[in-house]
């Protein structure tokens, strides 16, 4: 990819549109942006159920920590912090749910 940029950076204006087309680095670089993609990488409802699990993990952490305050095998920072971490990350997850409710709302009222 770096040297289809420097090969850019050599072109001049006498060289013409048709010399570009037949440089070697520029036609490979067109093939691999012509393939298929075989391996996209984590797909967009994994990531949104590893966000809700590990919410639902700092929030079964939280309540297990006051719990355990309760019968006095945890102090108080430790049950502040557990409370407070998920707090943020419920924070978080409901502010990933505004947004996604309005990016639905916002196609749904597109016209087709």
């Amino acid at each position: 990819m770096i040297d289809a940029i420097k090969n850019v950076s050599s072109l001049s204006l006498s060289r013409g549109i048709g010399s570009i087309s037949s440089d070697e680095n520029t036609t490979s670089l067109l093939g691999q942006l012509q393939k298929p993609v075989e391996n996209a990488g984590v797909s967009f409802a994994s990531v949104l159920g590893s966000v809700a699990s590990s919410t639902m993990d700092s929030l079964k952490a939280a309540e297990s920590k006051s719990i355990d305050a309760i019968q006095g095998k945890a102090n108080t920072r430790e049950v502040v912090d557990a409370v407070m971490e998920a707090n943020q990350s419920l924070q978080t997850s409901i502010a990933l749910r505004d947004k996604l409710v309005s990016a639905y709302l916002d196609i749904s009222k597109m016209q087709i």
